[in-house]
């Protein structure tokens, strides 16, 4: 059996480059070296180019800077300036090459690989930023500033007793304090150390009893302690003392979600999402992890609408909040009222991308496929540079059976992947099955012996190209290999078991193929009508009509327009 279409997601996460330019102080300009070079023609160059770069002239800046390196080859300050040039551009592989040889020729330069590690923290690289922030730190261990950041650096990637160290270290030359004692006591939380966490928190709670997020720490403390009666005990005390404060809040919703206590928790929405000390992302965050609490959405939906229409109206023009309320509605298989609503965000604010993606892919749900390409074919015009957009109006065209208009918006596609493999094979998957679908054979197992020069071990690739050849009755050795193959990394998949079943079943291996699809229908919840259907033909072959015409029966149920299946049925009773 093919798959369905796989849509890939692609998040994006925008992050800070931890580096700050204006302590960045190249190291040969605050101690010059005994060099022999054109000191005075070098001095004037650089600060030419300087100059054109603050004014945002950087490829003539680029140039100075270039004639600066034919003066003074080993001029670390150049390479620098060449490197924030480059970076800020986006060219993170060149500016980090530049930024390399800064480092190499003033190795003592604390701040170089800060600004390195700031490079590679943008890309979500934290363990090469990491390895630079270490660096920073063994050149200038006195720097408190770079060691803190190291500390959150070991925090964020899970290294939490090295992170405890490097608090602790600070905890015993400054004292107990805020910023380094509370690290520690979130680090302790984080790894379940909560006798330690407790400890420390009450240090900080005897140096400012006043200080209400010290008593939220240490309500999440007992919570971790599985104490849920001081842990209430201590929200009853904040939410008495400071009814609106942001992190009460927070940390009390998380206490009461814990605990299943959504009577309580819907009565903290409100407040929650008009309360303008919290961050519209922590807002964002918060809702969206509810919307994926089933038990939550099941019995407090119309509830948890209301309160999504509240946010929507402190953020009315936000991108993003505006399709929590469809994200609700389709969790609660509400597929016309979330298309409805995204349908009317689309027409007002047409630059919603957000909403785009999320109406076409509600579309794909309820295989509204003349709806998907129509929209399809208008955000793909919108955001022409979106690959997914591309991906379902192609997608719905091929279900319309337009398909030079999928094959179009494939090859636009394919050019938006570069050379991203999973979204390259996004593109065979769909090609191949176009072609197929055109009768285009010799086309279509082209197009899957490509992917799998790219990836030979994309099951979806391998199920489908086994399942087209076994259809054609071609090369059904090899399609037998194919889906074995994928059965033996995917044994419970039921759509690649009923392949590989439906493969042995072309070979004539009737009481194999029998077995495969016992398993499948007994294990699962079928309701899928080609499941049904190729069991019946496997049954017939196996000269057991009665239970074949049973199968063809909930076939055409699942799918009144498998008509051919009535001749199989008056055939079988005969």
């Amino acid at each position: 059996m093919k798959t369905k279409i796989l849509i890939l997601l692609v998040g994006i996460s925008l992050v800070h480059l931890i580096a700050c330019e204006r302590k960045i102080v190249p190291q040969s300009v605050l101690k010059p070296e005994k060099e022999n070079y054109d000191s005075a023609a070098f001095d004037y160059v650089f600060i030419e180019g300087t100059k054109l770069k603050m004014i945002g002239n950087a490829g003539e800046a680029l140039r100075y800077f270039e004639q600066c390196l034919k003066l003074r080859p080993n001029s670390d300050a150049t390479y620098y300036e060449i490197s924030q040039i480059l970076l800020a551009n986006g060219n993170l592989k060149e500016g980090r090459e530049y930024l390399s040889k800064a480092i190499s020729y003033s190795p003592e330069n604390k701040w170089y690989p800060v600004m390195m590690a700031g490079t590679y923290y943008q890309e979500g690289k934290i363990d090469s930023a990491i390895l630079y922030y270490e660096k920073a730190v063994k050149n200038s261990p006195e720097k408190e500033e770079i060691l803190i950041t190291l500390g959150n650096l070991y925090s964020e990637n899970k290294q939490y007793v090295k992170a405890i160290e490097i608090y602790n270290s600070l905890d015993k030359k400054y004292g107990t304090n805020e910023t380094t004692t509370l690290s520690t006591v979130k680090n302790f939380i984080w790894t379940g150390d909560y006798k330690k966490a407790y400890d420390k928190i009450i240090e900080l709670i005897k140096i400012n009893p006043d200080e209400l997020l010290y008593y939220g720490f240490l309500a999440e403390i007992y919570r971790g302690m599985g104490d849920k009666d001081k842990a209430t005990e201590v929200y009853n005390q904040l939410m008495e003392k400071s009814p609106d404060n942001p992190g009460t809040l927070l940390s009390l919703s998380g206490f009461l979600i814990q605990e299943k206590n959504y009577d309580d928790l819907i009565r903290l929405l409100a407040p929650i999402s008009m309360n303008q000390g919290i961050s519209r992302e922590d807002k964002i965050s918060f809702f969206g992890d509810l919307i994926e609490i089933e038990d939550l959405t099941k019995n407090y939906g119309e509830q948890l609408l209301l309160n999504l229409m509240v946010l929507e109206a402190s953020y009315k023009d936000d991108n993003v909040i505006q399709i929590l309320r469809p994200d609700l509605l389709i969790k609660l298989k509400n597929y016309q009222g979330a298309i409805k609503r995204l349908e009317e965000i689309t027409i007002s604010n047409k630059g919603n991308y957000y909403a785009w993606e999320k109406l076409l892919l509600a579309y794909l749900d309820i295989k509204d496929y003349k709806n998907l390409q129509l929209k399809g074919s208008e955000c793909s015009s919108l955001f022409n540079r979106s690959f997914i957009a591309k991906i379902l109006y192609a997608t719905g065209a091929t279900e319309n059976k337009d398909y030079n208009i999928g094959l179009d918006e494939l090859n636009k596609a394919e050019i938006l992947a570069g050379d991203n493999k999973d979204m390259k094979m996004q593109v065979y998957s769909i090609r191949a099955d176009i072609y197929y679908r055109m009768q285009d054979y010799t086309n279509a197992f082209n197009t899957y012996e490509d992917a799998l020069k790219v990836d030979n071990n994309d099951f979806t690739i391998l199920n489908n190209y086994a399942y087209y050849l076994a259809e054609q009755n071609m090369k059904l050795k090899e399609a037998e290999l194919m889906a074995k193959r994928v059965i033996d990394n995917e044994k419970e998949n039921a759509t690649f078991l009923d392949t590989y079943a439906w493969v042995l079943y072309k070979r004539g291996k009737y009481r194999e193929a029998e077995k495969i699809m016992k398993s499948i229908i007994k294990d699962n919840n079928i309701s899928d009508a080609e499941l049904y259907e190729h069991y019946g033909y496997i049954l017939k072959k196996r000269n057991n009509c009665n239970e074949a015409i049973e199968n063809w029966n909930l076939a055409l149920k699942e799918d009144s327009t498998k008509s051919e299946l009535y001749q199989e049925i008056e055939n079988c009773k005969k």
